[in-house]
């Protein structure tokens, strides 16, 4: 498959939407998030609706003064802004409670398309990489940059990859759901889970 001007489109318009945020806790550009997002979607099989919403699946989530998901669904198509809908867990501000916006998540995962799964997958494998690689940093004050404790994030990591897992069943998103489960058992045992379900 070889991408297409939408693809740079959406590099272009990802970028504008998140140039001045950083990454939690850090000084590293937000963008490398939804670059590894879409790289990963890519290396995995994915097509580029697939990654063009890996690239976009955090503007309305982030910015919703911004950017809405008919702006998306004018200028990348209604297959792209359908799988941004479905990998955002709020476009309001201020967000819902953080547990029961991530427990109503994880039940949509339970019936999302094969899209979906790929780019919620691939977001969730960037940002377990991300924690890994903080926590060998910084140790337990990683827990620190998040509305939720150590205990509910890996609870989070843990029943997405479960759900991802089971959703994907024999399709698409199959290896990228595993690599995911792979990823989340190493960040249970890096962090010294005290419930590795």
């Amino acid at each position: 498959m070889s991408l297409t001007s939408r693809f740079a489109d959406a590099l272009g318009f990802a970028f504008e939407v998140h140039r001045e945020q950083t990454k939690k806790g850090g000084t590293v550009p937000y963008i490398s998030h939804p670059l590894e997002v879409a790289g990963t979607v890519l290396s995995f099989g994915g097509n580029e609706d697939e990654a063009i919403a890996g690239l976009l699946h955090d503007s309305v989530e982030d910015h919703p003064d911004v950017v809405s998901f008919e702006k998306i669904a004018r200028r990348f198509g209604a297959a792209v802004a359908d799988i941004v809908r479905s990998c955002s867990d709020a476009s309001v501000i201020p967000k819902p409670p953080w547990r029961p916006r991530k427990e109503k998540y994880i039940e949509h995962l339970r019936t999302a398309n094969e899209s979906v799964l790929m780019v919620s997958a691939a977001d969730k494998l960037a940002n377990a990489r991300a924690v890994m690689k903080d926590y060998r940093e910084v140790g337990d004050k990683l827990w620190e940059r998040f509305n939720a404790g150590k205990a509910d994030q890996l609870w989070y990591y843990r029943t997405v990859a479960q759900v991802l897992t089971q959703a994907a069943g024999a399709g698409r998103a199959r290896a990228l759901a595993a690599e995911l489960r792979r990823a989340v058992q190493e960040l249970e045992k890096l962090c010294g889970d005290p419930d590795p379900g």
